[in-house]
């Protein structure tokens, strides 16, 4: 016999303003917690010093959590010239000083052209990447390198902020699987001087902005359940790239059924992915098979016949 899962069916999109100093399943489970919900995601680790914008996914919106997994990002960052640590940023210990050149906006802007576009980064020993199914953080603690390999990832942008003398903000907008932390390190080596970061904010993730964010004190402040759910995004929010397609009651049901149907699948082409929806309601994610046939990929489980 099944175990009965503890908590509320809550389904729905958070989109959290995490906190400086949580780590991101931390800073979950007390989402999950506040909400009262059965299950719940969040969609790509920030560090625990960093900030910003964590998508958490409750329910049925962890199905389909993966697309925002390979979602571009936008941060901001602070990064700190002249001091080389362990971790890349300020948390860790400082390894090397170097002095830092008087430099200009020119000087920062020419070193930053070679950042964008792709570009080779070696992921950060401090990450939760996996050697031999142990986490590359947990091999660091103990004093512990392994050898990386270079992967490639695109800065789409590196726009800098503001220019200090021993330190500078920058705004990138990055692919899936890129190290601002290592990014920062690399400009800090290529200006000669070394460099780490002080400060980290997500701005996007994907098509979700910081417009909408709630932090885990307003939502703690929020007067009951209902109006902590009312600021939940729909599931298909996460989809909505991906394009749209209305069936029938017969369809709907022979797709939960687990069987293909036969549909008006207009300009789709075979091996398309789109949004099925049942007079306006959301079922889940279809496969296009052929001409005019759609089998079920991936449908909410709350979903009726």
């Amino acid at each position: 016999m099944a175990r009965r899962r503890r908590g509320l069916p809550v389904n729905g999109v958070l989109l959290l303003d995490k906190p400086a100093g949580l780590s991101s399943n931390y800073a979950l489970q007390r989402a999950r917690r506040l909400f009262q919900a059965q299950k719940a995601g969040h969609t790509g680790t920030l560090d625990p010093m960093a900030t910003g914008l964590l998508p958490v996914c409750f329910g049925e919106a962890t199905k389909f959590s993966a697309h925002l997994l390979d979602a571009d990002k936008v941060y901001r960052t602070r990064v700190e010239l002249g001091a080389i640590t362990d971790t890349g940023d300020a948390e860790g210990e400082v390894v090397e000083r170097r002095a830092v050149p008087r430099l200009t906006e020119a000087d920062v802007e020419e070193v930053l052209e070679r950042f964008r576009g792709e570009i080779d980064q070696v992921p950060p020993m401090y990450s939760a990447l996996k050697h031999q199914g142990r986490k590359l953080y947990e091999l660091a603690r103990e004093g512990k390198s392994i050898e990386r390999a270079a992967r490639r990832v695109k800065v789409y942008d590196a726009r800098l902020l503001s220019l200090a003398d021993t330190a500078f903000e920058l705004e990138v907008c990055v692919s899936k699987g890129t190290y601002i932390r290592t990014l920062a390190e690399d400009i800090g080596q290529a200006l000669g001087c070394g460099a780490h970061i002080s400060a980290l904010r997500r701005l996007a993730t994907g098509s979700f902005t910081t417009e909408g964010m709630l932090t885990l004190d307003a939502l703690e402040a929020l007067p009951g359940q209902a109006e902590r759910e009312a600021a939940l995004l729909p599931v298909d929010v996460l989809v909505d790239h991906l394009p749209r397609l209305e069936v029938d009651a017969v369809a709907a049901t022979r797709l939960n059924h687990g069987q293909s149907v036969r549909v008006e699948a207009g300009e789709l082409a075979e091996g398309e992915t789109p949004r099925l929806y049942r007079a306006g309601a959301f079922l889940g994610l279809g496969a296009v098979t052929g001409p005019q046939e759609v089998a079920p990929k991936r449908l909410l489980s709350t979903v009726a016949d």
